[in-house]
């Protein structure tokens, strides 16, 4: 065994345990506390749970790789503009009001403000974007656990899924967000830690984000050495009109996350909700501002490891990462000498492509400590960072599938006496059974775990942002329009996906819109269907509208207060619905 591999499994098992530890003192026995954990967590920590919820496999490990390779730089920012952006809308226009509307779920909300139908709709939405998202996670604990344990992917999903059956369906939605408490903590000192040391050892500067304009002016050089053209520069691997509605998409997409959503009713009250919004940007950005530095710094080492290198003298690294598959030659399999001189040219943006090299985005960050030649404890931390920042957002979304399935569709349309005990068993047995699908796609996922999150986003952009707007702004919109619109807001999106995604077809798609943006198209269609849908049908019931009326202003209503503690649900407030109690 490795240095490398006995360090990671050190801090793996540690965090392991302790994720496992707090499971177990925060197990529940009802669905409040299963749900929304009680409703009782506090601000900080709920701004915590927030970020480790929603900083994934796809920010701890691919976003570095996204700016630094694919975006080639500065369009790379779309990803950090978009997964930051959509806070500021979630916090001003969804999450204090679904808090304040007290359901435990997004088809908690829908089903409330609209009908059983549109409940159904956004129950298919919720497990369709929650899947996709998880995928994602499941696809980068395999590629931490097989370069760093010298497993399969297989086998390491297989781990990754163990530990959240563990600890996911034991403590529920309290075990939960105090576990991504503590997965948060791993996951920001895995990443601060090697971006410090590494900022420190090649400018002088210990802070990476000051360190960083100095590395900037190397980095431009190398680029225009090697044909890359400028980092700094502009729609550089993309255009104008992919960027914006990537940008737009991740952005929309942030606000309507359900896994995300659903944090704002652990908080303790409304005022909460938006201070839990306001912390997770603190925690977020310390990682987000963190990151086009790890891009920089990165990339100045590949490019001066690889350019010119003889074949036999290639740093260690490129060995391990070829080994499982990360590093590639043009074939797919090991890097080649094509021209024949004996070494191995990385020039030009074509290399990623056409020549001699292919470097997988998931690995810049996990590989960034080995390429800037810190030590075993470093590397082994920042492998556990990955599985913590994967594990966390993972658990949350399969709580959404669980929820989904146990309290929206068992409990609220199947068994509507159900005893606590039973609908807990249903919700236990729904997240297993989310755990097995999404451990099955992410051993064969459709992209690198950027790529997958992304289209995650686009799905949520599409489906759930303007039905949660309109129902809270427009109190005139109908269930009709709600359920058309999103069902062809989910079905545009994900048709478009399937046609131009590399696994599933060839198709270049619509004014080569590439499928990572097209959520902003889908959303839309499902805005303007709404709008037009609702025209021409039957308006909400008085109650309905005056209780979205009250719910947009300060302060608790009579009306607001009866909602809330489940006494409007001895009576139906559709009138083609049945009482759900």
């Amino acid at each position: 065994m490795s240095d490398i591999q006995l360090w990671t499994l050190v801090f793996v098992g540690l965090s392991f345990t302790l994720y496992i530890y707090i499971a177990y003192r925060s197990r529940v026995s009802d669905t409040a506390g299963f749900y929304v954990a009680g409703g009782g967590i506090p601000a900080p920590a709920n701004g915590a749970a927030i970020a480790a919820d929603w900083m994934s496999a796809a920010s701890f490990i691919s976003m570095a790789g996204l700016i630094a390779l694919s975006y080639n730089g500065y369009s790379g920012s779309a990803y950090l503009m978009g997964w930051t952006g959509g806070y500021v809308l979630l916090a001003m226009l969804l999450a204090p009001y679904l808090r304040k509307f007290g359901k435990y779920t997004i088809p908690d909300f829908v089903g409330d403000r609209y009908n059983e139908t549109a409940r159904l709709i956004a129950v298919i939405c919720a497990i369709v974007v929650s899947l996709t998202y998880v995928v994602g996670q499941m696809a980068g604990v395999g590629v931490v656990f097989g370069r760093f344990l010298g497993v399969n992917t297989t086998v390491g999903v297989i781990i990754g899924m163990t530990i959240v059956f563990l600890y996911a369906v034991l403590g529920g939605m309290k075990g939960i967000t105090w576990t991504q408490v503590a997965q948060y903590s791993v996951l920001i000192c895995a990443y601060l830690i090697p971006a410090f040391a590494i900022s420190n050892k090649m400018t002088g500067i210990p802070v990476p984000q000051v360190g960083f304009t100095q590395i900037m002016a190397e980095l431009e050089a190398l680029q225009a050495e090697l044909g890359f053209g400028s980092y700094t520069s502009a729609l550089t691997g993309t255009d104008q009109l992919n960027m914006f509605l990537l940008t737009a998409s991740l952005m929309f997409g942030t606000a309507g996350l359900p896994h995300v959503i659903v944090r704002f009713y652990t908080a303790k009250s409304v005022r909460a909700a938006r201070y839990s919004a306001l912390w997770a940007l603190f925690f977020i950005a310390l990682l987000y501002t963190t990151a086009p530095t790890v891009a920089a710094f990165a990339k100045v080492n590949i490019l001066e490891d690889f350019n010119n290198t003889a074949m036999d003298s290639l740093p260690s690294w490129v060995t391990t990462w070829t080994d499982v598959g990360l590093i590639t030659g043009p074939d797919g399999g090991t890097p080649a000498d094509l021209n024949g001189d004996g070494l191995l040219n990385f020039t030009g943006a074509a290399a990623q492509t056409a020549n001699e090299v292919l470097i997988n985005n998931d690995i810049l960050v996990l590989a960034s400590p080995e390429i800037g030649g810190l030590p075993a404890p470093i590397v082994g931390l920042v492998a556990a960072g990955g599985v913590a920042a994967a594990l966390s957002t993972a658990s949350g979304l399969l709580l959404v599938i669980s929820a989904s399935v146990a309290n929206d569709v068992y409990h609220k349309r199947i068994n509507p006496q159900a005893s606590e005990k039973r609908q807990l068993l249903v919700a236990r047995i729904s997240m297993a059974g989310a755990i097995v699908v999404a451990g099955y796609l992410g051993i064969n996922p459709p992209g690198f775990a950027g790529e997958v999150v992304a289209l995650a986003f686009g799905l949520a952009c599409a489906s759930f942002f303007p039905t949660l707007v309109l129902g809270i702004f427009w109190k005139k919109c109908t269930a009709a329009g709600a359920a058309t619109g999103m069902a062809a807001g989910l079905a545009v999106t994900l048709a478009y996906m399937f046609w131009t995604v590399e696994i599933w077809g060839n198709g270049d798609g619509i004014l080569d819109i590439a499928a990572t943006g097209f959520g902003v198209i889908g959303m839309v269609v499902n805005l303007v269907i709404t709008i037009i849908v609702s025209q021409f049908t039957t308006k909400p019931s008085e109650t309905v509208q005056q209780l979205i009326e009250d719910v947009r202003y300060p302060g608790a209503t009579a009306l607001v207060a009866a909602h809330a503690s489940g006494e409007l649900d001895a009576e139906p407030l559709h009138e083609d619905d049945p009482p759900t109690r």
